[in-house]
């Protein structure tokens, strides 16, 4: 799933053998230290006031400078591989592994449905894609509209089950409900207004999963509220955890039920909340994703 980040097992790329595996000639043919050779004085330069002898013993020091360098680099390298293979210990032991947020390098879908991704992989990726990918459809601002409502369901869940959601919904997104989030008692906008209402996966998580079912959990942020000069439903940031439950269908993972509870939240930070415009400005000119675990 992951790809393999070791690269330390090739250490001439860190300037490990690579850079130290001779001396160069001029040493291999200098000729000190053996008996009966004769060592050869050369001719002093302008302004040379040591000599030849003098130049090689600067750079053998030269030498064993690079060399020790090597020496200590090589051994780093041993470390760290060392490191690598052997299993922590005490405190650090308990630190999240890194397969918990690795991209597993499927490709997530291959066609679209209403506009949603579909054609998820059958397997514990393609459901935890799915679940990630319903996830931002059904906090779209678009399930405020009865039409794009219907098509939605329509393509995330099994199709027995489309009619009975779709009641249920039209039930709760009612008059009341549109007046609570600063809509119209049609679901509508206000004139001057953007209505705000989108869903990020911040992470997947399938809890189980089998030939023909699967449940996931979503962790997500949300923005929802009326964006504008004085409103009175301003943005604001939710936590939530949708789990939803998944039967493969037609080819397809397909959503049979779902719920939802909040949190986890973390502490609010130190940002300061931008103006209603610049919100509505940024809903407007970001676009959303398609998800892949």
């Amino acid at each position: 799933m992951s790809p393999d980040d070791d690269g330390y097992g090739d250490s001439g790329r860190h300037g490990g053998p690579g850079r130290g595996d001779g001396p160069p000639d001029d040493y291999a043919t200098s000729g000190y230290g053996g008996s009966g050779q004769t060592r050869t004085r050369l001719p002093e330069r302008a302004g040379d006031h040591h000599g030849g002898a003098r130049r090689s013993r600067t750079s053998s020091r030269g030498l064993v400078t690079v060399v020790g360098i090597v020496v200590l680099l090589i051994a780093a390298i041993a470390f760290a591989n060392r490191a690598d293979e052997e299993p922590d210990a005490g405190a650090g032991a308990d630190r999240p592994r890194a397969d918990t947020t690795a991209a597993t390098g499927t490709r997530p879908v291959d066609s679209e449905n209403n506009g949603i991704a579909s054609g998820y992989a059958h397997d514990t990726q393609g459901a935890q894609s799915a679940a990630a990918n319903y996830a931002v459809a059904l906090g779209s601002a678009e399930m405020f509209d009865k039409g794009r409502r219907d098509q939605i369901l329509r393509a995330i869940i099994v199709p027995s089950k489309v009619a009975g959601f779709a009641t249920a919904l039209d039930k709760s997104y009612s008059p009341g409900f549109y007046k609570a989030v600063g809509l119209n008692d049609d679901g509508s906008t206000p004139q001057g207004f953007t209505f705000v209402s989108r869903t990020s996966p911040i992470g997947t998580k399938a809890t189980t999963v089998d030939a023909e079912r699967a449940t996931v959990e979503v962790w997500c942020g949300g923005l929802v509220g009326l964006a504008g000069e004085n409103s009175t439903n301003p943005v604001t940031h939710t936590w939530f955890t949708l789990t939803v439950n998944l039967e493969w269908t037609d080819g397809d993972w397909k959503i049979v039920a779902h719920s939802q509870k909040e949190g986890p939240a973390p502490v609010p930070g130190d940002n300061q909340a931008s103006s209603a415009d610049d919100i509505a400005k940024a809903v407007e000119g970001y676009g959303g994703f398609t998800y892949a675990r």
